[in-house]
């Protein structure tokens, strides 16, 4: 029987993680199934140790449940534990592994894909939610000029970034007049609901990168004020979401897939 894998969610139908590890499994000759499952709000546990029963051997974590496995947990990476939330558990010798790859794959994504040097330039974060919370240590560790975390409620803001240290400045959009950043990244819920964070004027400094980590909703409201506010490159988070699934990937099966022709085939089939 091969070896079984999931994503766990609610909603889940719409995720592309079963595509994106049938599409490594091959690539890499792995011989194991990926499913959906779709947990109750209140039935994260019951769902993730009845897939265990019957064989699972790891599960990716979406919303709403990321805090839920960072409490399921009984061994957390470093990462994890700075995110304080998970999106990769493995099942393993009796033992459940937390590990949050959200953050190296941002990082893989800007880097590596979009050819963005994060070295020694100004990183401006939007939001203060999970989202947030999960990339701010990958991205510190590329050693930016400087990280600041805006938020709609400054306080929450200042809360996140205190526990990052003092490598990461918080503040209200409104205090963002007057300053420019080189990478612009929307870690908000806005685009969900097709709106925009209030952002002022004159953001983006020349020949940025506006990122948004929402993928599958076109060019976002975020992204259309990046175009006219003349950032250089836009990007949306389907990258982003092939890169942490190639890291899931190799904390489970020990080998990391190539993620250029699996990133290529989505794009084309979004068309």
């Amino acid at each position: 029987m091969p070896d079984q894998y999931a994503v766990i969610g609610n909603p889940v139908a719409h995720s592309k993680s079963p595509q994106i590890h049938a599409e490594f499994a091959r690539q890499t000759g792995q011989d194991l199934v990926y499913e959906r499952l779709l947990a109750p709000a209140d039935g994260f546990k019951a769902t993730i140790e009845a897939f265990n029963a019957r064989g699972g051997l790891g599960v990716n974590v979406t919303l709403p449940f990321k805090v839920q496995a960072y409490g399921y947990a009984t061994l957390l990476s470093e990462r994890a534990r700075a995110a304080q939330a998970v999106n990769t558990l493995k099942f393993e010798d009796g033992s459940v592994l937390g590990d949050n790859t959200d953050g190296s794959g941002l990082v893989v994504d800007i880097a590596r894909n979009l050819g963005c040097v994060i070295a020694g330039r100004r990183l401006l974060l939007l939001g203060a939610g999970g989202a947030a919370r999960g990339v701010i240590k990958p991205l510190l560790e590329q050693r930016p000029a400087r990280l600041v975390l805006a938020n709609r409620t400054p306080g929450k803001a200042i809360g996140l970034a205190h526990a990052f240290g003092s490598g990461v400045e918080a503040a209200a959009y409104a205090a963002l007049a007057g300053r420019q950043f080189d990478l612009v990244i929307n870690a908000t819920s806005a685009s969900l609901t097709d709106s925009l964070p209030p952002l002022p004027r004159g953001l983006f400094a020349q020949g940025s990168l506006a990122y948004d980590m929402m993928y599958g909703k076109g060019e976002t409201p975020f992204l259309a004020f990046a175009r006219a506010e003349g950032a250089a490159t836009l990007a949306d988070g389907l990258g982003m979401l092939v890169e942490q699934a190639a890291e899931s990937f190799l904390i489970w099966r020990g080998v990391h897939p190539d993620t250029a022709p699996v990133l290529k085939l989505l794009r084309h089939t979004a068309v």
